[in-house]
């Protein structure tokens, strides 16, 4: 009788003559860039630094395409949204101290929002390691520390042998639900140093699956068939695990009206039946779904804005499926199933009863039309215009992604993503600098369609360098600026909070010469102009930039009541 881990792959006998006869001037670096390949990987985000050379010069010998950033913490939201939109791990290759240190933010938002990204940095030599003082450029006392409590696993390399099992580890991590970034990190003189280890020329790429336990799925599935009145809220667990077909047929059959998350936008149809759409920041929203007696959370911890500001309690029966151990019942008891949203969606379709309620979309239209009087009661036209211009000029198949702005903040209650893995947001960890640099990501991920990147003036400043990026690859990105001559959210939040605001007004540049001086065209909209020149500027190949100078509000904070 065979066990599965009794079986052994041979290696073909073109690996065997590559093993016993590698090619000379091969280093540790090599032996980095053969891994990833022999992973799957076929592009690298990045920035060289003193340390890290080793892996970049290797890159020369391999057919990894690399994509350098100007930026480390910009390399990183590049490798976010490549992660994001490939569904693969990407590779971001860092130097040492500074160098990675400057990617910490963009590893924060990769980990809030489980997006796979394999950061692989140097370290100083080995001679140095152990906790001294030795005095290398970039040191640091414990560089894995500084990453530990962001990145979902540490991998430290020690020696050359090391190197293909810690990167196939990481690489397992990264994409084992919930995905998120891992961390590597290789001395400068194990990546320098001549190797006679076998050309690497295969991995294990598969990550562990994570199945809900059928005793819950069957209770889950009791539950949701003898609800009165079922609702779902679906989260960026959804989307990540490719659910959204079974989520549709899961709400169709028990009549449960859905609403998505800012995560979990495009999750569910935007004008289906029993669409609530994702106006969760909304107290008619929030009422709806306190009322539900059986409330089925799919890939959302619930957090502040799930929960409307954690002003969200529901009265019934909740059933959380999460795959993020550590955010499972976080907020409020239910009934939770640890797992990945696919494998438990594709549980319960196997398992529940179908439900007659015909008066599911009724409720639902009733609840929009709330919505939509509350709105319209705020004279709020000039921005419900421009995020409809903004509808209407981007293709329909094409990826959005947001910076921390006001418009993206009606994004996420009010902006149809027109389908899963859409329209992505720096919602996560709310660092500021997101968009443009991850767009640039997606564009590298899928040069087929045009790109959109959203930012205020504020949040322009931080990724104005990628412009470069941009021209020199030649991405099919557009940018929209909104300038508004500072950071238009903080100034609202301090003007509500104290009656006049304090260090939020900024000195800008002309974003219109500035592009041009890049190479990338640039053109001056308002708002009755932007469909149309938003529309162009996609249409067009290559990058650009749109300049939107508009002072736009938010809707009235709904979580008060």
């Amino acid at each position: 009788m065979t066990h599965d881990h009794d079986l052994v792959l041979r290696p073909t006998p073109a690996q065997t003559e590559a093993a016993l006869n590698p090619p000379p001037g091969r280093t540790g670096g090599d032996l980095v860039v053969e891994t990833l390949a022999g992973l799957g990987a076929t592009t690298v985000f990045g920035l060289p630094g003193q340390h890290a050379l080793g892996m970049f010069d290797a890159l020369r010998r391999s057919d990894l395409r690399y994509i350098g950033l100007r930026v480390e913490n910009n390399a990183g939201f590049a490798a976010d949204a490549y992660g994001r939109i490939t569904g693969e791990a990407a590779p971001l290759l860092l130097s040492t101290g500074p160098g990675a240190l400057t990617s910490l933010a963009a590893l924060q938002e990769a980990a809030a929002a489980s997006a796979p990204v394999l950061a692989i940095s140097s370290q100083v030599p080995t001679a140095g390691l152990g906790g001294g003082r030795h005095g290398y450029l970039h040191e640091l006392p414990d560089q894995a520390a500084s990453f530990r409590g962001v990145v979902k696993s540490v991998h430290t390399v020690r020696t050359q042998s090391q190197i293909p099992s810690a990167i196939e580890a990481a690489w397992k991590s990264a994409l084992t639900a919930p995905h998120g970034p891992v961390w590597v990190e290789i001395p400068q003189d194990v990546l320098l140093a001549q190797t006679a280890i076998p050309v690497v020329t295969g991995g294990d790429a598969f990550p562990e699956e994570l199945p809900p336990r059928p005793e819950l799925t069957a209770v889950a599935a009791d539950l949701l068939s003898r609800a009165v009145r079922p609702a779902i809220i679906a989260g960026g667990g959804v989307v990540r695990a490719d659910a959204s077909g079974k989520l549709k047929q899961l709400a169709e059959r028990l009549r449960a009206p859905v609403v998505t998350t800012p995560g979990g936008k495009g999750a569910f149809p935007w004008t289906h039946p029993l669409s609530l759409q994702s106006w969760i920041e909304d107290r008619h929203t929030t009422d709806f779904l306190e009322d539900a007696d059986v409330l089925l959370v799919v890939g959302s911890g619930l957090g502040e804005l799930s929960s409307n500001y954690h002003t969200f309690r529901p009265r019934g029966r909740v059933v959380q499926i999460e795959a993020d151990l550590g955010k499972l019942e976080s907020n409020h008891p239910a009934l939770g199933i640890h797992a990945d949203a696919r494998l438990a969606l594709q549980a319960l379709l196997e398992t529940v009863s179908p439900r007659e309620d015909a008066t599911a979309p009724d409720r639902v239209r009733e609840l929009l039309a709330k919505v939509a009087d509350r709105i319209a009661a705020q004279e709020l036209t000039l921005e419900q215009e421009v995020l409809a211009s903004v509808r209407r000029a981007l293709p329909a198949g094409s990826p959005s992604f947001w910076d921390m702005t006001i418009l993206a903040y009606w994004a996420w209650s009010a902006f149809d993503a027109k389908g899963p893995n859409h329209m992505h947001s720096a919602q996560g960890a709310g660092g500021l600098g997101y968009a443009f640099p991850a767009a640039l990501g997606a564009a590298v991920a899928d040069p087929t369609r045009p790109v959109l990147a959203v930012s205020g003036d504020g949040g322009a400043l931080y990724s104005i360098a990628e412009l470069a990026t941009a021209r020199q690859y030649d991405l099919n990105v557009t940018w929209l600026v909104v300038d508004d001559g500072g950071y238009g959210i903080l100034r609202e939040y301090m003007t509500d909070a104290f009656g006049t605001a304090t260090a939020t007004e900024l000195t800008r540049p002309d974003y219109v010469a500035l592009a041009e001086s890049f190479g990338v065209p640039g053109v001056r909209t308002t708002p009755e102009s932007l469909e149309q020149d938003l529309a162009k500027a996609l249409a067009s190949p290559g990058p650009s930039v749109v300049l939107l100078p508009a002072v736009l509000r938010m809707f009235a904070p709904t979580h008060l009541g």
